[in-house]
């Protein structure tokens, strides 16, 4: 068997050793009909586009995505193709409840704001917003969930309209899949029209795709004020991002919210353990982040606690200082770990992702 996988996929090349015969590595922009045409599965990542161009002609019978999102994946094609293809939901939801909890903690210590006085709208409450939802709460806000999918399936108890979310929220937050036609659209969610309907200037957080949010409304919601604060993690137009937007948010980050060292061994793990269900393979391999370089925490706040097992200014500047590196940054970005990795001192019961 041989698989192609993206070289940016960390803790694979062990594994994957004991699976396959060939396996090959690339940049997922070289993912091209040439070097896929004699695989028999992909590895990949959202930069590598999955469709007819690529696949056609090859003997790629499976698709494994490590990551939550697919919108990168022809699913009609593959569907019509007879391509199997498999994404890793949830795997790495605490990562980006970590990378919220910080960013919402950091605006309360740098914009002198109460989060226990302050509303949580959240959008789209799957794997990643349901903990944000735990977030929320464990910091003592009031949490509102929109999730039009749910509500349908399971009833509206529990569950605030849009418009309710932008009449009464202080933070809004965007954890939906980018759908850009169809019932649960999502393309531009966040548009002209949503941001002239809002009463509270609130926060705007996106950490799920860039297009959900219309960069030019946006600006314009910060310019008048319908906006307080901006804290972006995705961006239209990766990697060639607006920079006029960046220099205005409080937070912007190169689409790493989700890139903690745990949440990448998972979607590596839920990828293999995909692909040796596909081809009735055993799966006998372990994969473990290492250690964080201090993974003894000394910290008398809940705030510095959280900050030092993660701080995402760091990243911010990061970006800030070379809007030419983005998808170097994120290709390249360092290990994090998560609250698990960690020991805190004095021995606190702190609540944290």
């Amino acid at each position: 068997m041989k698989v192609v996988i993206d070289n940016k996929i960390p803790f694979i090349r062990e594994a994957i050793a004991q699976i396959a015969a060939e396996a090959v590595y690339l940049p997922g922009k070289d993912f091209t009909p040439e070097a896929v045409r004699d695989a028999d599965a992909l590895i990949t990542r959202t930069r590598t586009r999955c469709n007819r161009e690529l696949l056609e002609g090859s003997r790629v019978r499976f698709i494994a995505t490590a990551t939550i999102g697919f919108d990168h994946i022809d699913t009609d094609y593959c569907r019509r193709a007879g391509i199997t293809w498999k994404n890793a939901p949830g795997c790495n939801s605490a990562s980006v409840a970590q990378y919220l909890q910080s960013a919402l903690l950091l605006l309360q210590q740098e914009r002198g704001v109460r989060l226990s006085d302050m509303t949580l709208g959240i959008v789209g409450v799957g794997n990643v917003g349901s903990k944000i939802a735990t977030v929320g709460q464990r910091l003592g806000m009031k949490v509102l969930l929109n999730d039009l999918p749910r509500e349908e399936r399971e009833g509206k108890a529990g569950f605030s309209t849009l418009a309710e979310l932008a009449e009464q929220c202080d933070v809004l937050t965007f954890h939906v899949p980018l759908y850009r036609e169809g019932k649960y659209k999502t393309f531009h969610l966040a548009d002209e029209a949503f941001f002239r309907s809002l009463k509270r200037r609130p926060v705007i957080v996106n950490t799920s795709r860039g297009e959900v949010i219309e960069t030019g409304a946006l600006l314009e919601a910060l310019e008048a004020g319908q906006v307080s604060d901006a804290i972006i993690d995705v961006w239209e137009n990766e990697p060639d991002i607006n920079l006029t937007l960046l220099d205005k948010v409080f937070l912007g980050t190169p689409h790493i919210a989700g890139y903690s060292a745990d949440g990448k061994a998972n979607a590596t793990r839920m990828s293999l353990d995909a692909l040796c269900r596909f081809f009735s393979l055993e799966a006998n391999y372990r994969i473990e982040p290492p250690r964080p370089a201090t993974p003894v925490i000394t910290a008398h706040s809940l705030t510095e606690a959280a900050l030092q097992m993660y701080d995402p200014r760091r990243d911010c500047e990061a970006l800030r200082q070379h809007t030419e590196l983005f998808e170097q940054l994120r290709g390249d970005y360092p290990l994090r770990r998560e609250r698990r990795a960690f020991t805190i001192l004095p021995q606190d019961d702190y609540e944290l992702f």
